[in-house]
């Protein structure tokens, strides 16, 4: 019975905590105007090299397809593509996680 009035105790000093507590909106600090340049470049560059890849594993596939060996190179592809995935949402995976 003590273990009840000590509960209703705590939960009687614990709603009487303001809850106000300040939510500021997030902003980027001054001076990164550059930083953001340069990760924007990084990443348009990243894309490109996974287009090349693509474009490469495509090509490899057509010669050796004539030759019947074709699909071995559906790894790389899925790689290829694995890479652009993680690259488009690398700004939303880190913003999710902080």
């Amino acid at each position: 019975m003590m273990h009840a009035g000590l509960i209703a105790t705590l939960t009687h000093w614990v709603a009487l905590i303001p809850l106000d507590i300040p939510n500021p909106k997030a902003q980027m600090p001054e001076g990164l105007d550059g930083f953001t340049t340069i990760l924007g470049w990084a990443k348009w560059v990243a894309l490109a090299v996974c287009v090349l890849g693509l474009i490469a594993a495509g090509a490899m596939m057509a010669i050796n397809a004539r030759r019947g060996e074709g699909g071995e190179h559906v790894g790389r592809i899925g790689m290829a593509l694995g890479g652009v995935i993680v690259i488009s949402a690398a700004g939303s995976l880190v913003g999710f996680l902080s």
